[in-house]
Protein backbone atom coordinates (compact mmCIF):
# COMPACT_ATOMS: atom_id res chain seq x y z
CA UNK A 1 0.00 0.00 0.00
CA UNK A 2 1.30 3.52 -0.88
CA UNK A 3 -0.26 5.99 1.73
CA UNK A 4 -0.28 9.80 1.60
CA UNK A 5 -0.05 10.98 5.34
CA UNK A 6 -0.98 14.82 5.92
CA UNK A 7 0.10 16.49 9.21
CA UNK A 8 3.13 13.76 9.18
CA UNK A 9 5.53 16.03 11.29
CA UNK A 10 3.15 16.58 13.73
CA UNK A 11 2.60 14.63 17.45
CA UNK A 12 0.25 11.77 16.13
CA UNK A 13 1.00 11.89 12.12
CA UNK A 14 4.77 11.42 13.27
CA UNK A 15 3.97 8.23 15.21
CA UNK A 16 1.65 7.00 12.52
CA UNK A 17 3.97 7.17 9.71
CA UNK A 18 6.60 5.77 12.08
CA UNK A 19 4.31 2.90 12.85
CA UNK A 20 3.84 2.00 9.65
CA UNK A 21 6.94 2.08 8.22
CA UNK A 22 8.09 -0.21 11.09
CA UNK A 23 5.03 -2.61 11.07
CA UNK A 24 4.59 -2.92 6.91
CA UNK A 25 7.63 -3.38 4.93
CA UNK A 26 5.84 -3.33 1.91
CA UNK A 27 4.13 0.03 2.70
CA UNK A 28 5.69 3.08 1.14
CA UNK A 29 4.52 6.51 3.02
CA UNK A 30 4.30 9.98 1.68
CA UNK A 31 4.09 12.63 4.26
CA UNK A 32 2.92 16.35 3.34
CA UNK A 33 3.31 18.84 6.12
CA UNK A 34 2.80 22.68 6.01
CA UNK A 35 5.67 22.29 9.09
CA UNK A 36 3.72 25.20 10.97
CA UNK A 37 4.86 25.80 14.77
CA UNK A 38 3.58 22.62 15.92
CA UNK A 39 5.39 20.46 12.73
CA UNK A 40 8.79 19.28 13.37
CA UNK A 41 10.93 17.46 11.16
CA UNK A 42 13.44 16.07 13.81
CA UNK A 43 10.01 13.95 14.96
CA UNK A 44 10.60 11.52 11.84
CA UNK A 45 14.55 11.82 11.84
CA UNK A 46 15.48 7.76 12.32
CA UNK A 47 12.88 7.47 9.40
CA UNK A 48 14.54 10.08 6.55
CA UNK A 49 17.05 7.74 4.92
CA UNK A 50 14.55 5.32 4.63
CA UNK A 51 13.66 4.60 0.52
CA UNK A 52 9.94 3.77 1.31
CA UNK A 53 9.36 7.41 2.74
CA UNK A 54 8.97 10.65 1.15
CA UNK A 55 8.28 13.87 2.37
CA UNK A 56 6.86 17.08 0.72
CA UNK A 57 6.37 20.70 2.55
CA UNK A 58 3.62 21.89 1.60
CA UNK A 59 -0.22 23.10 2.32
CA UNK A 60 -3.43 21.08 2.38
CA UNK A 61 -5.24 23.94 1.13
CA UNK A 62 -2.93 24.40 -2.00
CA UNK A 63 -4.17 22.21 -4.28
CA UNK A 64 -0.88 21.55 -6.14
CA UNK A 65 0.96 20.98 -4.06
CA UNK A 66 -1.74 18.14 -3.01
CA UNK A 67 -1.60 16.55 -6.35
CA UNK A 68 2.13 16.41 -6.52
CA UNK A 69 2.51 14.74 -3.46
CA UNK A 70 -0.09 12.31 -4.71
CA UNK A 71 2.20 12.14 -8.03
CA UNK A 72 1.13 9.00 -9.70
CA UNK A 73 -1.09 7.39 -7.48
CA UNK A 74 -1.26 6.75 -3.64
CA UNK A 75 -4.05 4.16 -2.22
CA UNK A 76 -5.41 5.87 0.53
CA UNK A 77 -4.98 9.56 2.01
CA UNK A 78 -4.61 9.73 5.93
CA UNK A 79 -5.53 13.63 6.69
CA UNK A 80 -4.26 14.66 10.07
CA UNK A 81 -3.57 18.09 8.86
CA UNK A 82 -5.06 20.27 11.42
CA UNK A 83 -4.77 23.49 13.51
CA UNK A 84 -5.48 21.35 16.74
CA UNK A 85 -5.35 23.42 20.40
CA UNK A 86 -8.37 24.71 21.92
CA UNK A 87 -6.60 28.06 23.40
CA UNK A 88 -5.08 28.40 20.02
CA UNK A 89 -8.45 28.53 18.54
CA UNK A 90 -9.75 31.12 20.92
CA UNK A 91 -7.61 33.50 19.82
CA UNK A 92 -7.19 33.16 16.10
CA UNK A 93 -9.75 31.06 14.95
CA UNK A 94 -9.19 32.15 11.14
CA UNK A 95 -6.58 28.91 10.66
CA UNK A 96 -8.49 26.86 11.92
CA UNK A 97 -11.06 27.69 9.94
CA UNK A 98 -8.73 27.20 7.04
CA UNK A 99 -6.81 24.12 7.30
CA UNK A 100 -9.73 22.00 9.01
CA UNK A 101 -12.24 22.68 6.41
CA UNK A 102 -10.83 24.32 3.36
CA UNK A 103 -8.02 21.97 3.42
CA UNK A 104 -9.97 19.09 4.01
CA UNK A 105 -12.17 20.21 0.99
CA UNK A 106 -9.41 20.15 -1.38
CA UNK A 107 -7.95 16.50 -0.28
CA UNK A 108 -11.40 15.07 -0.60
CA UNK A 109 -11.29 16.73 -4.27
CA UNK A 110 -8.05 15.05 -4.92
CA UNK A 111 -9.54 11.44 -3.73
CA UNK A 112 -12.90 12.01 -6.30
CA UNK A 113 -10.66 13.28 -9.23
CA UNK A 114 -8.12 10.42 -8.75
CA UNK A 115 -10.15 7.87 -7.48
CA UNK A 116 -8.22 7.49 -4.71
CA UNK A 117 -9.32 3.99 -2.74
CA UNK A 118 -9.53 5.17 0.57
CA UNK A 119 -9.56 8.61 2.63
CA UNK A 120 -9.59 8.67 6.80
CA UNK A 121 -10.38 12.09 8.14
CA UNK A 122 -8.72 11.97 11.80
CA UNK A 123 -10.99 13.86 13.83
CA UNK A 124 -11.86 14.51 17.83
CA UNK A 125 -14.00 13.47 20.31
CA UNK A 126 -14.39 17.66 20.93
CA UNK A 127 -16.97 17.58 18.05
CA UNK A 128 -19.42 16.28 20.62
CA UNK A 129 -19.47 18.89 23.03
CA UNK A 130 -19.92 18.64 26.81
CA UNK A 131 -21.02 15.08 27.80
CA UNK A 132 -22.65 15.18 31.14
CA UNK A 133 -23.43 11.63 32.03
CA UNK A 134 -22.89 8.42 29.96
CA UNK A 135 -20.74 8.29 26.94
CA UNK A 136 -21.05 9.60 23.01
CA UNK A 137 -21.33 7.41 20.64
CA UNK A 138 -21.01 7.20 17.08
CA UNK A 139 -24.63 8.73 16.23
CA UNK A 140 -24.24 11.27 19.21
CA UNK A 141 -25.04 14.54 18.04
CA UNK A 142 -22.36 17.42 17.07
CA UNK A 143 -22.50 20.13 19.64
CA UNK A 144 -18.42 21.84 19.57
CA UNK A 145 -18.26 24.42 21.96
CA UNK A 146 -14.82 25.80 20.75
CA UNK A 147 -13.82 27.08 17.53
CA UNK A 148 -10.98 23.86 17.34
CA UNK A 149 -13.94 22.07 17.78
CA UNK A 150 -16.55 23.37 15.21
CA UNK A 151 -14.00 23.67 12.54
CA UNK A 152 -13.44 19.86 13.02
CA UNK A 153 -17.16 18.97 12.89
CA UNK A 154 -17.23 21.39 9.73
CA UNK A 155 -14.51 19.16 8.42
CA UNK A 156 -16.20 15.98 9.47
CA UNK A 157 -19.35 17.26 8.02
CA UNK A 158 -17.82 17.61 4.68
CA UNK A 159 -16.46 14.08 4.30
CA UNK A 160 -19.91 12.82 5.01
CA UNK A 161 -21.64 14.88 2.55
CA UNK A 162 -18.86 13.23 -0.26
CA UNK A 163 -20.12 9.97 1.26
CA UNK A 164 -23.62 10.77 0.12
CA UNK A 165 -23.27 12.92 -2.94
CA UNK A 166 -19.87 11.41 -4.65
CA UNK A 167 -20.07 7.94 -3.15
CA UNK A 168 -16.59 8.74 -2.18
CA UNK A 169 -14.84 5.82 -0.09
CA UNK A 170 -14.35 8.06 3.03
CA UNK A 171 -13.94 7.26 6.83
CA UNK A 172 -13.78 9.32 9.97
CA UNK A 173 -11.99 8.59 13.31
CA UNK A 174 -13.01 10.74 16.64
CA UNK A 175 -10.13 9.96 19.18
CA UNK A 176 -9.61 11.06 22.68
CA UNK A 177 -6.83 12.83 24.39
CA UNK A 178 -3.63 11.25 23.36
CA UNK A 179 -0.30 11.54 24.74
CA UNK A 180 2.91 10.03 24.58
CA UNK A 181 6.00 11.28 22.65
CA UNK A 182 6.92 14.03 20.25
CA UNK A 183 3.63 16.18 21.26
CA UNK A 184 4.29 19.63 21.13
CA UNK A 185 4.55 20.78 24.80
CA UNK A 186 1.40 23.16 25.00
CA UNK A 187 -0.53 20.73 25.69
CA UNK A 188 -1.53 19.56 29.07
CA UNK A 189 0.98 16.42 29.70
CA UNK A 190 4.13 17.63 28.31
CA UNK A 191 3.39 21.17 29.01
CA UNK A 192 3.58 20.15 32.94
CA UNK A 193 6.02 17.36 32.73
CA UNK A 194 8.51 19.92 30.91
CA UNK A 195 7.51 22.58 33.57
CA UNK A 196 8.30 20.48 36.46
CA UNK A 197 11.84 18.82 34.83
CA UNK A 198 12.61 22.96 35.03
CA UNK A 199 11.31 23.27 38.20
CA UNK A 200 8.39 25.63 37.02
CA UNK A 201 4.91 25.77 38.31
CA UNK A 202 2.36 24.21 36.23
CA UNK A 203 -1.08 25.77 35.34
CA UNK A 204 -4.63 24.14 35.95
CA UNK A 205 -7.30 25.94 34.95
CA UNK A 206 -10.35 26.36 36.58
CA UNK A 207 -10.74 23.52 39.66
CA UNK A 208 -8.99 20.93 37.80
CA UNK A 209 -12.31 19.05 37.60
CA UNK A 210 -12.65 18.94 33.55
CA UNK A 211 -12.94 15.17 32.77
CA UNK A 212 -10.55 13.32 29.64
CA UNK A 213 -10.62 10.08 28.38
CA UNK A 214 -6.83 9.23 27.90
CA UNK A 215 -5.13 7.28 25.18
CA UNK A 216 -1.46 6.04 24.27
CA UNK A 217 -0.94 7.96 20.74
CA UNK A 218 0.69 4.39 19.96
CA UNK A 219 -3.15 2.83 20.89
CA UNK A 220 -4.51 5.69 18.79
CA UNK A 221 -2.55 4.90 15.85
CA UNK A 222 -3.62 1.04 15.81
CA UNK A 223 -6.94 2.18 15.85
CA UNK A 224 -6.56 4.28 12.54
CA UNK A 225 -5.03 1.41 11.30
CA UNK A 226 -7.47 -0.53 12.08
CA UNK A 227 -10.01 1.87 10.42
CA UNK A 228 -7.77 2.05 7.33
CA UNK A 229 -7.64 -1.71 6.84
CA UNK A 230 -11.06 -3.14 7.94
CA UNK A 231 -13.38 0.12 8.19
CA UNK A 232 -16.75 0.49 5.97
CA UNK A 233 -16.45 3.39 4.08
CA UNK A 234 -19.48 6.14 4.87
CA UNK A 235 -18.91 5.14 8.91
CA UNK A 236 -17.55 7.13 12.05
CA UNK A 237 -15.51 4.98 14.38
CA UNK A 238 -14.62 6.27 18.26
CA UNK A 239 -10.94 5.66 18.93
CA UNK A 240 -11.06 5.96 23.50
CA UNK A 241 -8.34 4.61 26.16
CA UNK A 242 -10.95 4.09 28.33
CA UNK A 243 -9.20 6.21 31.05
CA UNK A 244 -11.25 8.91 32.02
CA UNK A 245 -9.25 11.20 34.90
CA UNK A 246 -9.57 14.36 35.95
CA UNK A 247 -7.16 17.47 35.00
CA UNK A 248 -6.28 17.71 38.78
CA UNK A 249 -5.50 13.72 38.72
CA UNK A 250 -3.21 13.89 35.70
CA UNK A 251 -1.62 16.74 37.19
CA UNK A 252 -1.09 14.90 40.85
CA UNK A 253 -0.05 12.02 39.02
CA UNK A 254 2.84 13.72 37.22
CA UNK A 255 3.90 15.53 40.43
CA UNK A 256 4.40 12.13 41.77
CA UNK A 257 6.45 10.27 39.04
CA UNK A 258 8.52 13.90 39.34
CA UNK A 259 8.92 13.77 42.83
CA UNK A 260 7.39 17.39 43.42
CA UNK A 261 5.06 18.72 46.19
CA UNK A 262 1.56 19.51 44.93
CA UNK A 263 1.23 22.75 47.42
CA UNK A 264 4.54 24.22 45.83
CA UNK A 265 3.66 23.81 42.44
CA UNK A 266 0.02 23.60 41.48
CA UNK A 267 -1.22 26.95 40.15
CA UNK A 268 -5.01 27.51 39.18
CA UNK A 269 -5.81 29.85 36.79
CA UNK A 270 -9.01 31.58 35.18
CA UNK A 271 -10.38 28.85 33.14
CA UNK A 272 -10.63 29.25 29.42
CA UNK A 273 -13.30 30.35 28.02
CA UNK A 274 -16.59 27.71 27.01
CA UNK A 275 -14.07 24.75 28.94
CA UNK A 276 -16.19 21.68 28.13
CA UNK A 277 -16.40 19.90 31.32
CA UNK A 278 -16.10 16.09 30.17
CA UNK A 279 -16.09 13.60 27.30
CA UNK A 280 -16.44 10.11 27.36
CA UNK A 281 -16.30 8.09 24.14
CA UNK A 282 -18.16 4.82 23.80
CA UNK A 283 -15.97 2.53 21.34
CA UNK A 284 -18.32 -0.37 21.16
CA UNK A 285 -18.04 -0.25 17.40
CA UNK A 286 -14.58 -0.39 17.03
CA UNK A 287 -14.14 -3.22 19.64
CA UNK A 288 -16.27 -5.06 17.69
CA UNK A 289 -14.30 -4.68 14.52
CA UNK A 290 -11.05 -6.00 16.41
CA UNK A 291 -9.49 -3.63 18.02
CA UNK A 292 -8.92 -2.37 21.94
CA UNK A 293 -6.37 -0.52 23.30
CA UNK A 294 -3.23 -2.25 24.78
CA UNK A 295 -1.36 0.23 26.63
CA UNK A 296 -1.90 0.21 30.61
CA UNK A 297 -2.72 4.11 31.13
CA UNK A 298 -0.04 4.04 34.65
CA UNK A 299 2.66 2.60 32.83
CA UNK A 300 2.21 4.73 29.14
CA UNK A 301 2.30 7.72 31.34
CA UNK A 302 5.19 7.26 33.47
CA UNK A 303 6.64 5.66 30.36
CA UNK A 304 5.94 9.13 28.92
CA UNK A 305 7.70 10.63 31.44
CA UNK A 306 10.37 8.96 31.22
CA UNK A 307 10.94 9.90 27.43
CA UNK A 308 10.81 13.46 28.22
CA UNK A 309 13.27 13.05 30.99
CA UNK A 310 15.93 11.48 28.07
CA UNK A 311 14.95 13.41 25.48
CA UNK A 312 15.89 16.68 26.65
CA UNK A 313 17.43 17.88 23.13
CA UNK A 314 14.03 17.26 21.40
CA UNK A 315 11.82 19.79 23.49
CA UNK A 316 14.15 22.62 24.92
CA UNK A 317 14.48 23.82 21.33
CA UNK A 318 10.70 23.89 21.30
CA UNK A 319 9.94 26.14 24.31
CA UNK A 320 12.09 29.22 23.06
CA UNK A 321 11.11 31.89 20.51
CA UNK A 322 7.34 31.29 19.42
CA UNK A 323 6.48 28.97 22.37
CA UNK A 324 7.82 31.53 25.28
CA UNK A 325 6.32 34.46 23.54
CA UNK A 326 2.43 32.14 23.85
CA UNK A 327 3.08 30.60 27.05
CA UNK A 328 3.92 34.18 28.89
CA UNK A 329 0.76 35.51 26.98
CA UNK A 330 -1.79 32.57 27.87
CA UNK A 331 -0.70 32.23 31.43
CA UNK A 332 0.34 35.73 32.65
CA UNK A 333 0.92 36.29 36.11
CA UNK A 334 1.30 32.50 36.81
CA UNK A 335 4.77 33.04 38.25
CA UNK A 336 3.46 36.14 40.17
Amino acid sequence: MKVLVTGGCGFIGSNFVRLMLRTHSDWSVVNLDKLTYAGNPANLNDVEGDPRYRFYRADICDAQAVAAAIGDGVDAIVNFAAETHVDRSISEPEAFLRTDILGTHVLLEAVRERRIQRFLQVSTDEVYGHVAEGSSDEAFPLAPRSPYAASKAGGDLQVLAYRVTYGTPVMITRGSNTYGPYQYPEKLIPLFVTNLIDDQPVPVYGDGMQVRDWLHVDDHCRGIEHVLLHGTPGEVYNVGGGNGRTNLEITQRLLALLGKDPARYIRHVDDRPGHDRRYALDCVKLHTLGWRPTVAFEEGLAATVAWYREHESWWRPIRSGEFTAYYRAQYAGLHE
